[in-house]
């Protein structure tokens, strides 16, 4: 069992990519007919699930022609509450599957709504390519290089509609952002400052329910997947987000979000380098990731070391000061995704230009949210929510077999920064990445969980 539970991913990749089906990728795009209704599973009934993604569906199900009509999840009482929960938003009978193996082989869906574990999003991915199943899949794509690798490969092979819960992509003022950066009005990026501050010692925490759950009301070793085994933990099953290697926690929660931003904006594929550091200096309570951090990155060329710019991300659980903050610096000013606003803030002033020979620099004052910016969806939901657009953007995608705002390369890119912060955490050492083995270095030696 051990055996092949550390297999698993290696087999289903091989295996059942492109053979769970007769279709080929390009053929695939002609099963859905516009008028044909598409059938989808939730794959894991979480909060997230329950309180965004299925809300955010519910939002766009009716005018796309979508419906939820199953859910998998291996422990028996997030099954039962998910059906629950489905048929009295729905009003329509809602089937459950044990685990997603039952799910595929009954072959009832078209496309999957994936909320698990952090861990497992990209394994997760790798099932429902070779089922050739759309999938939307909560971030972050991936914790470590090898389940990165075998999730995009698996989306590539496969040529299923893929979408990166990156909500960010489907947000009016971030398409503004990325469309000022690119027309090269703001000038070149200098430095990026973000920051994702709370105060909340119960953030990620459950321990009402990990009273209440028993191992034999689930799956442990299903659960487990490609990790290592270890004995039944229900903190480690509930409370992923704070033990490694099933969670990075504050890299793949928070920072994923961010960070994908700078790789949007820049067109860079990932950092050149990173070093950080961090640790559990107040919520003692048995967690292994860190309470607070910061990360600081090299951006730019990687055939061009004098070209480039500066990203510092903090993060704390411990005193929520400063907030969430997103800020882009030129020589000409900055670019607020907190305020929306470009502003002259910081530019290069007459006084100080004119001893070098230089002219002041300063950027013209307008808001982001008054750009005239064309997001690649119809948005006409009465809601404008970035996880409701997101969802259909995926949706639309859906019908027309082309790429979402959140494609997997995104995802695989995000996963690349998070990886080699876990990397610059856990060791200690300044990491680099190896773009051609597509490896994560720290200390020039490939790092392992």
């Amino acid at each position: 069992m051990s055996k092949s539970r550390r297999n698993f991913i290696k087999k289903t990749a091989i295996s059942t990519v492109g053979m769970a089906t007769g279709f080929s990728a390009r053929s695939y795009g002609k099963i859905l007919g516009a008028n044909d209704r598409v059938r989808v599973g939730i794959v894991g009934f979480s909060g997230r699930a329950k309180g965004s993604l299925i809300p955010a569906f519910m939002e766009n199900c009716k005018n796309q022609n979508f419906e939820i009509v199953g859910v998998s999840d291996i422990w028996n009482r997030r099954r039962d509450e998910g059906q629950a929960y489905l048929e009295k938003k729905s009003g329509n009978k809602i089937g459950t599957w044990r685990n997603n193996e039952e799910m595929y082989e009954k072959d009832e869906i078209d496309a999957v709504i994936i909320s698990t574990a952090d861990f497992q999003h990209a394994l997760h991915t790798v099932q429902a390519a070779s089922a050739k199943k759309d999938a939307y899949v909560e971030k972050p794509f991936a914790e470590t290089m090898a389940d990165a690798r075998v999730g995009i490969k698996a989306v590539h092979d496969s040529g299923i509609i893929f979408q990166i819960g990156s909500q960010r992509r489907s947000g009016a003022n971030y398409h503004a952002a990325n469309n000022y950066i690119r027309s090269g009005k703001f000038g070149d990026i200098v430095m990026v400052e973000m920051t994702w501050n709370v105060n909340q010692p119960g953030r990620w925490r459950l321990p009402e329910l990990t009273k209440e759950i028993r191992e034999s009301d689930t799956d442990w070793k299903r659960y487990l997947m490609n990790r290592p085994y270890e004995p039944w933990d229900p903190r480690k099953y509930l409370e992923y987000r704070l033990f490694w290697p099933y969670s990075s926690g504050i890299p793949g929660q928070w920072m994923s979000h961010q960070i994908d931003t700078v790789h949007w904006f820049s067109g860079l594929d990932h950092p050149r380098s990173v070093a950080a550091n961090g640790g559990i200096y107040l919520w003692k309570d048995g967690r292994k990731n860190f309470d607070t951090m910061t990360a600081v990155f090299d951006y730019g060329p990687a055939d061009n070391p004098e070209s480039g710019f500066q990203v510092v991300y903090s993060s704390r659980f411990t005193n929520s000061a400063g907030g969430t903050k997103e800020i882009y610096y030129s020589n000409a000013g900055e670019l607020n995704l907190k305020t929306n606003k470009v502003t002259p803030n910081g530019g290069l002033e007459a006084r100080h230009a004119n001893k070098m020979g230089l002219k002041a620099h300063k950027l013209d004052e307008f808001n982001l949210s008054d750009a005239e910016v064309e997001v690649v969806t119809s948005a006409n939901t009465g809601k404008d929510n970035t996880t409701t657009l997101h969802m259909l953007n995926w949706m639309e995608c859906v019908r027309n077999r082309k790429k979402t705002n959140g494609p997997v390369e995104a995802a695989y890119n995000h996963s690349i920064a998070n990886i080699m912060t876990t990397a610059a955490l856990r060791t200690g050492l300044h990491v680099t990445f190896d773009a051609v083995k597509q490896e994560v270095l720290a200390g020039g030696k490939v790092f392992q969980y």
